[in-house]
């Protein structure tokens, strides 16, 4: 079974300094039809302005995972952190008991490109915690790359909930397959290009819902990045 979430039915909102959609509900965007998907509570895609950024304001309880598609996003927290992140780097923050952060655009002239991914952890409470990976095109070019893991195999960064993320770049006619455990799900979303999923086509801001299935075939239409959750 396979439900779309096509991206024009996404929360929208342009601030002049970011133009942003909403997966899910979050912040002045409600819709109890898509509040979250299982274990997986957000998905933001933000394109912040030159210049602009979010100012430093506190989590609790929630694994934040940073994803950037172009720009670079520059990054600090109350854990001591300070970082510049880019396409190909993968962001990990475990708000845990508490963190403060601010993300700002590091670019004077360019827009920066990024989603903002949001999973409930698997337990509450714990002490908050960092990490940044890189991954290269050719790590991701036609195959499927874990970049988060409960476990950190295959280095993909830790996310403390049995959840994966996975990424592929697939280019026209690149097929792709990920096979489902029973009693798991899974959430695709195309964050460029075009793609068929289970041979529905999905376009630039698509998602899918995918639930008592075997198994998740990705297929590029047109050059495409695509995010898969493998999700308790």
């Amino acid at each position: 079974m396979m439900q779309l979430r096509r991206s024009q039915e996404r929360g929208h909102f342009d601030h002049g300094w970011l133009d942003t959609y909403h997966t899910f509900s979050f912040a002045d965007y409600h819709d109890p039809r898509h509040v979250h998907f299982r274990t997986l509570r957000v998905i933001n895609e933000d394109r912040v302005a030159p210049g602009g950024g979010f100012p430093t304001h506190p989590h609790r309880d929630m694994e934040i995972v940073t994803y950037v598609l172009e720009g670079a996003l520059q990054h600090r927290d109350s854990m001591g952190n300070g970082s510049v992140i880019r396409p190909g780097d993968v962001q990990r923050m475990s708000a845990g008991t508490g963190v403060t952060h601010s993300e700002f655009n590091a670019s004077e002239s360019e827009p920066v490109h990024l989603l903002q991914i949001w999973m409930f952890p698997k337990r509450k409470g714990i002490a908050p915690s960092y990490e940044q990976k890189s991954f290269g095109e050719a790590e991701k070019r036609g195959k499927l790359r874990l970049i988060a893991s409960p476990d950190g195999r295959e280095g993909s960064v830790t996310i403390h909930q049995d959840d994966e993320l996975y990424i592929a770049l697939l280019g026209a006619g690149e097929t792709v397959r990920h096979e489902l455990q029973p009693e798991r799900h899974a959430w695709v979303h195309v964050a460029r290009g075009r793609a068929q999923v289970n041979g529905t086509e999905l376009a630039a801001g698509d998602g899918a819902a995918i639930s008592a299935e075997k198994a998740v075939e990705l297929s590029g239409v047109q050059d495409a990045e695509v995010l898969l959750f493998d999700l308790a």
